[in-house]
């Protein structure tokens, strides 16, 4: 249903990098998702009433609580889309983070109510009445519920949405709620056994864990995380069309929010090329980084001696010393200056987070590297982190 209406009502509906397309696939999910969530709610309170089960009620207040997370979901995008002005220079795409993190504490919510009312349950056991209506409704819920859940986890897939997945992992919770639900109500009249409880404490906790993953998957962009690998490589990808580009280090990400995002690099330039023709090299790279990759691109040049001689040689074997302290640190901005009594060596290291060495540790064992290719070197060593 989400593609027929997509089709219909959504201009370019294929272009999702557009921020526009992307920002009408959320305002559509998240209009579904209220039109949904209002007729569950309407049919769950008929079969409460009917059953006079107050877990159903209970259910289909939860519904109501799920439209109320729609609106908000709803209203993140509207947030998110307003321009950028004098207090927000960067715009506002992270209110899109922040209405997927409302959603995931309702979540968190949901489930401690939850665990609350099992328990409760599971010390007073109540029987219900059985009504195959009441089984219907709740079939059916569960059914609305996971095709909910898988089209809010495709739709987010598709234009790399936090708050999208924290629906889907809210619907995916309901099913199991109201499947709990269901179970208890069977049970009940079929074997005369009140499980409501136990059934409710266990989904509880998947309900628990569901909101804990999804509160983590928005939290993170907030805070600051790493760009994707597939990002990374798609950068490397453009830099290498440029072959007046030697390396590439220093590589920051900095994300506002989807299709705002902004990056700075340092390009290593042969230091013997026309500096002119190298900057009119780097102002092109950052033009299709942001006509590519929709982001804005700084790019810093860093000239390096590649004339083959003497310091492409000592760069090569002060590279295959450090990979050996750790495959995965690098180096760059490498020079040498000649002195009278010894060379220094002038380099920066960049070490992953994940090196189980300290930053220290790491700059010792590659100055004690260096004097032992060579008594009359000198190291002078900088440490950069690196997520890559």
């Amino acid at each position: 249903m989400i593609h027929f209406l997509a089709k219909h009502f959504i201009r370019d509906y294929e272009n999702i990098t557009d921020p526009k397309v992307r920002r009408a696939y959320g305002v559509l999910c998240s209009c579904v998702g209220i039109a949904l969530n209002l007729l569950l709610f309407a049919g769950k309170l008929l079969a409460g009433l009917l059953s006079r089960s107050i877990a159903v009620t209970a259910d289909a207040v939860n519904n109501l609580s799920d439209a109320g997370s729609s609106v908000v979901t709803l209203l993140g995008f509207k947030l998110a889309a307003q321009a950028p002005d004098q207090d927000h220079p960067f715009g506002h795409g992270r209110m899109e983070y922040v209405s997927g993190l409302v959603v995931s504490m309702v979540i968190l919510l949901m489930g401690v109510e939850l665990g609350k009312t099992s328990v409760e349950k599971i010390l007073h056991p109540q029987p219900v009445d059985f009504s195959p209506v009441v089984v219907f409704i709740l079939a059916a819920s569960i059914l609305v519920k996971l095709y909910m859940a898988l089209y809010n986890r495709s739709v987010g897939k598709t234009i790399s949405s936090a708050a999208m997945g924290a629906a889907s992992a809210d619907s995916l919770s309901d099913c199991l709620a109201t499947g709990a639900v269901l179970l208890g109500i069977l049970a009940g009249h079929f074997w005369n056994v009140q499980i409501d409880g136990w059934c409710g404490s266990a989904v509880a906790v998947f309900i628990l864990w569901s909101g804990f993953t999804a509160a983590r998957d928005t939290v993170n962009p907030l805070l600051g995380q790493p760009p994707s690998p597939e990002f990374v490589a798609q950068i490397h990808e453009l830099v290498r069309t440029h072959p007046e580009i030697i390396g590439v280090h220093d590589l920051i990400v900095h994300d506002y929010g989807p299709g705002r995002r902004i990056l700075s690099l340092h390009a290593e330039v042969p230091a013997s090329g026309d500096i002119l023709e190298l900057h009119d090299v780097v102002d092109g790279l950052e033009r299709e980084l942001n006509e590519e990759l929709g982001c804005l691109a700084t790019i810093h040049m860093d000239p390096v001696v590649n004339d083959g001689g003497l310091t492409a040689e000592t760069r090569e074997r002060v590279a295959a010393m450090v990979r050996i302290i750790d495959p995965g640190i690098g180096i760059h901005d490498f020079r040498l200056v000649p002195g009278p009594t010894h060379v220094k060596l002038i380099f920066d290291a960049e070490v992953p987070y994940q090196c189980p060495l300290s930053d220290q540790e790491v700059k010792r064992r590659i100055q004690a590297g260096v004097q032992a290719l060579d008594s009359s070197w000198s190291a002078v060593v900088g440490i950069d982190k690196s997520y890559v």
